[in-house]
């Protein structure tokens, strides 16, 4: 992995399949100073609590055998509908200017996601990923961890 230059103005996003912080590093890359833009959440609750029916079965043919269908995995799709609404929040905030380079932070899962969504415009500000859930850390422990990467 190269090195992260978090340089002044340079966005940081925090993200997960529920909250996505986006920050701004008003310091340097020697002494970040991250301040938060913009919080964007979704409710996405377990599956079990959103899907409450039994499996769906269907026939295999003339023999008395059923086999039972999988059931939809609402969490997930969730947590992939809300990695739609991050690219498209950030090709909004790229296409307006707003940012000249973004270091990416995420769970591995939702960075795969998110990547194969992103806009070219996006992509090409993209300083950086780091493959972690930070969402529920304190920004001084994001500042740090930006600092050692």
């Amino acid at each position: 992995m190269n090195a992260i230059k978090l340089k002044h103005n340079t966005w940081v996003l925090v993200a997960d399949g529920e909250k996505a912080l986006f920050l701004k590093n008003a310091g340097d890359s020697k002494f970040p100073n991250l301040e938060v833009v913009q919080v964007m959440e979704q409710e996405n609750p377990p599956t079990r609590e959103q899907g409450t029916d039994s499996p769906g079965r269907y026939n295999d043919g003339p023999s008395v055998h059923r086999s039972a269908v999988e059931d939809t995995d609402w969490h997930r799709i969730g947590k992939e509908r809300f990695a739609d609404e991050i690219a498209a929040r950030l090709y909004k905030l790229a296409h307006s200017g707003k940012f000249d380079s973004i270091v990416l932070v995420a769970p591995p899962v939702v960075l795969g996601t998110m990547r194969k969504k992103l806009h070219k415009e996006v992509e090409a500000k993209v300083a950086g990923e780091i493959p972690k859930t930070l969402t529920n850390r304190a920004l001084f422990e994001i500042e740090a961890l930006l600092q050692a990467a």
